[in-house]
């Protein structure tokens, strides 16, 4: 038997895999064209990846939320494992918001999902690629960067942490915590209210764009973001090929209706919209007065006098499963 054509690393862990991870196994028992590694900690990405570079395999198909992703590409890119050429990089919809995957075109079953990935492995993989730019995430100058594709941070980043910690736990669907907390964050701005069942109210953040000059003051949304969906927009705008977007909403209601109307109307980065700013560049420097941000599920804080720099990272290759 030749090499697997699919690497599978699984996180049994992940929220979706917790009912799914049953017939992804059984699966895989049923196809050997399937090298399924499973891992329990971040810590043991490093090694799975090592072993799966060992068999070569056509792809690798990552089954597990956006932290699990984002994990994953950081050792691709730190870790080398796979010299110049890693294989093409699928993902699983699972986890809790599946922002990678949803831009991928991966949505529904993840059984399914997988059952569709196996059939482009029996043949040409080159029309169903599409290159992903990279962000790297750095707070210490000198160490290693995390690698993701979305980052949230000022209110979105506390909406988030909101979310995760208060309406999850209630173990509600995912649509219905998603809205419960949107009704949560538009009630607080509304009538300036603070209160424990509430979100938080944004901190002050300077966000600095190389040749863009700079941001001051709260958000209640700020996104960067090399994905071509976001949360308020089918489509992002912009003309710079690859280059990192960001969006920042000014924390006021009107700001943020006005940001939602035209992320429907698919006009966000596109038409110039009061109190929301769409930049694009290569370089950006948030600092805060501990300000949360949210990179593909890991938190990390801005903090005053100590940013949080983002680059662009060298892209890398991913198997699209909607129509390219």
């Amino acid at each position: 038997m030749g090499r697997p054509r699919i690497a599978l690393l699984s996180n049994p862990k992940s929220t979706g895999n917790i009912a799914q991870l049953s017939r992804i196994r059984a699966l895989c028992d049923q196809h050997p064209d399937i090298f399924h590694y499973e891992v329990e900690r971040a810590e043991q990405i490093g090694d799975a990846l090592k072993t799966i570079a060992r068999v070569r395999p056509k792809m690798l198909v990552i089954n597990g939320g956006d932290g699990t992703v984002q994990a994953a590409l950081t050792e691709i890119h730190n870790g080398g494992h796979f010299g110049d050429e890693p294989p093409p990089v699928a993902v699983l919809p699972n986890g809790k918001t599946n922002l990678i995957a949803m831009d991928l075109g991966a949505q529904g079953d993840p059984i399914v999902a997988l059952e569709r990935l196996l059939g482009l492995a029996q043949a040409d993989l080159a029309p169903h690629i599409v290159a992903r730019e990279l962000i790297a995430l750095r707070c210490d100058p000198h160490g290693h960067p995390v690698i993701g594709m979305f980052l949230g941070g000022a209110g979105l980043a506390d909406t988030m942490l909101y979310c995760r910690h208060k309406i999850y736990p209630l173990g509600l669907p995912n649509g219905l915590s998603h809205a419960l907390t949107a009704v949560a964050l538009l009630f607080r701005m509304l009538f300036r209210l603070k209160a424990d069942f509430l979100p938080p109210n944004p901190s002050h953040l300077q966000v600095s764009v190389a040749r863009g000059g700079r941001l001051s003051g709260r958000f209640s949304l700020l996104a960067v973001t090399t994905l071509e969906r976001m949360l308020l927009s089918s489509e992002l705008g912009g003309v710079g090929h690859g280059r990192m977007k960001l969006v920042a909403i000014e924390e006021r209601p009107g700001s943020l209706l006005k940001a939602l109307f035209a992320g429907l109307l698919g006009k966000l980065g596109k038409d110039k919209v009061t109190g929301v700013h769409f930049e694009e560049a290569d370089e950006i420097s948030i600092e805060g007065d501990r300000s949360n941000l949210i990179l593909d599920g890991e938190m990390f804080q801005a903090t005053l006098g100590q940013p949080v720099v983002l680059r662009r990272a060298r892209p890398l290759s991913f198997v699209r499963l909607a129509a390219v």
